[in-house]
């Protein structure tokens, strides 16, 4: 597995926010945690590969939001976020090493992290930052190729895949105030308990699923459910509005 990853930028201070305010992020530290997050992915076998072109880019770190990136091809991304828009031909270039590409075309947008893949299905926010013709476009690539594409309404976060990740391929870690339900009708939901609306973002790696330190009982709640739950620590960078998920795009070599 390949995990494409991109160091912190030295601006992270000016990145995007929406939901949230804006506190002050130690940058020394940020990269630490960072680059503790290449070492986590590393021991779980990636193949890490870790690019620099954007650094002068606020939000370069959060590259999932960049593609979303299937077996077959790789689709890129139009970004809802104007200032993140010149991030994606570093990554175009980086991706077409590994998959054909396809693009979502403007006025449409979609981010990455908007896209839950589980097996064949797709479930794609419509949220501040996608919206309907992303989530179409998408549907009109992917669908040739067997995928399904099921829209999801986000309503109080900032990506779908803030509120809702999946625990494995029938159990959905989600927050209900952030999304419709709706569409999720047939997993197991499990919602995070209220004192920790953030934690629904979870990063699965094989058999185990990793989640922020500053979620104990979430943890606990996951671990209840016989799965093998590990924590790591971006404090830092959960400043920026930023998940797991946000910090990589995983796909098969």
């Amino acid at each position: 597995m390949i995990g494409l990853t991109h160091v912190v930028s030295p601006d992270i201070n000016r990145c995007e926010l929406t939901f949230i305010d804006r506190e002050p992020i130690a940058y020394d530290l940020a990269v630490q945690q960072h680059d503790n997050y290449c070492a986590l992915l590393r021991s779980c076998g990636v193949n890490v590969v870790t690019l620099s072109e954007n650094i002068s880019h606020p939000d370069c770190c959060f590259i999932e939001d960049t593609a979303i990136v299937v077996d077959e091809i790789a689709v890129i991304a139009s970004m809802g976020a104007a200032s993140r828009r010149d991030e994606i031909p570093a990554i175009e270039k980086e991706l077409s090493k590994y998959r054909e590409l396809a693009h979502i075309r403007p006025p449409a947008t979609i981010e990455g992290g908007d896209v839950l893949q589980i097996g064949k299905r797709l479930f794609a926010g419509i949220s501040s930052r996608t919206n309907i013709q992303g989530v179409e476009q998408l549907a009109q690539i992917l669908g040739p190729l067997s995928y399904s594409v099921i829209p999801v309404q986000v309503k109080g976060s900032l990506h779908l895949k803030t509120a809702c990740t999946a625990i494995n391929n029938e159990t959905l870690l989600v927050n209900p105030r952030w999304i419709d339900l709706e569409p999720l009708r047939g997993f197991n939901l499990v919602f995070t308990p209220d004192p920790e609306p953030w934690a629904a973002n979870t990063l699965r790696i094989g058999d185990t699923v990793y989640l922020q330190s500053a979620f104990p009982r979430t943890l606990e709640l996951v671990q209840k459910l016989n799965v093998k739950a590990e924590t790591i620590d971006i404090s830092q960078l959960s400043k920026a509005e930023a998940g797991l998920t946000c910090l990589s795009i995983t796909f098969k070599e």
